[in-house]
């Protein structure tokens, strides 16, 4: 039996043994007749199911170990569910084995409904669920967005997309200019704020919920620069905005952060470069991710989006001089195919 049949099997057996536990305990009657579907699939090794059974419904996460640990995941539902956020509620754990089962916040994502004319309303939801965690105090036991992780996610651009992917080898003077684009980008980083960072906060993965939005796949959350969040909403993996539009949301962000005492940088202007720089440091290691679930993981669709994230560097090189030797690396690159619609 293959290993994800296997899994899939071992982790019905346990859901049948926690069904009658959850069912009692919350006075729900009997458990019912229900189906079993996938729910999604992402691009780690995570799995999940939706169990329907009548009008309830429940969602299973499949995180093989050790490949995936569900310790984080529990921790920072936790830390969310503190600040008043909408996550998932955990109803049955089996931390050792990776199977976790959850309420269920909904089928629907950001992704799946946002467009011009509903993105003010979404993202404004959005925004209070990001403002009420950063006003989180930095008591819990996470880790820190450090000097060491920053690089070893610039890294990744160079190992999996220009190696892996393009079969380029950078020549000194390359490198060289590499590291100083690495160095200023780390540094800029590494001079912000520091709040509670998601690290994936975009439409994919927030929910179309009550309260909206639910947010969703927060477990390698840290303690990092104020403007990573709110950059990665605005500039997605998979759908984008225009330049004007994303300028007034982050201006609308920082106006309503200093309000809610949020420690964003004082100045407007000082916000946006480093929002800027923040989001070129994140484009940079989401090409080199998305090269290397290509090459290592056997999924190919997510290069698909790369164009999109060199369009977005290229629009902030154009306000930004500091970064003229990024552009005259990328400039160097072969084409890549137009942003996908």
């Amino acid at each position: 039996m293959p290993d994800q049949d296997l899994r899939l099997q071992q982790l019905s057996d346990w859901l049948d043994r926690q069904l009658p536990v959850l069912f009692a305990e919350r006075d729900w009657g009997a458990v019912p007749a229900a189906t079993l579907t996938p729910a999604s699939s992402d691009a780690s090794f995570r799995r999940y199911f939706r169990w329907q059974g009548g009008e309830r419904s429940l969602i299973l996460m499949d995180a093989p170990p050790p490949q995936e640990d569900c310790g984080p995941f529990v921790k920072v539902a936790g830390l969310l569910a503190r600040a008043g956020v909408n996550v998932p509620q955990i109803l049955a754990a089996d931390l050792e084995r990776g199977f976790l089962l959850l309420s269920d916040l909904g089928r629907q994502t950001f992704l799946d409904v946002i467009d011009a004319g509903n993105a003010d309303r979404l993202f404004a939801d959005a925004l209070q669920a990001l403002l009420a965690f950063q006003r989180l105090p930095m008591d819990a036991p996470l880790p820190s967005y450090d000097q060491a992780l920053l690089r070893r996610e610039l890294q990744l651009f160079p190992e999996w997309y220009l190696q892996r992917h393009l079969g380029m080898e950078l020549s000194a003077a390359q490198l060289a200019a590499w590291e100083r684009v690495c160095g200023l980008l780390i540094d800029s980083a590494l001079a912000q704020p520091r709040v509670l960072v998601h690290r994936d906060y975009m439409p994919r993965n927030l929910m179309l919920s009550e309260p909206n939005p639910g947010v969703l796949d927060f477990q390698d959350a840290v303690y990092g620069p104020v403007t990573y969040d709110v950059t990665c909403l605005f500039k997605d993996a998979f759908l984008s905005w225009p330049e004007s539009r994303v300028r007034a949301w982050l201006e609308d962000y920082w106006h309503q952060a200093r309000a809610a005492g949020i420690p964003v940088q004082s100045e407007l202007e000082a916000f946006l470069r480093a929002s800027d720089l923040m989001g070129v440091q994140r484009h940079l290691k989401v090409v080199g991710i998305f090269a290397r679930i290509c090459h290592r993981d056997g999924k190919p669709r997510y290069l698909a989006d790369v164009p999109r994230f060199f369009a977005y560097i290229d629009a902030v090189l154009g306000r930004r001089p500091e970064l003229a030797e990024l552009g005259e690396l990328l400039a160097s690159l072969p084409q890549v195919a137009a942003v996908p619609a």
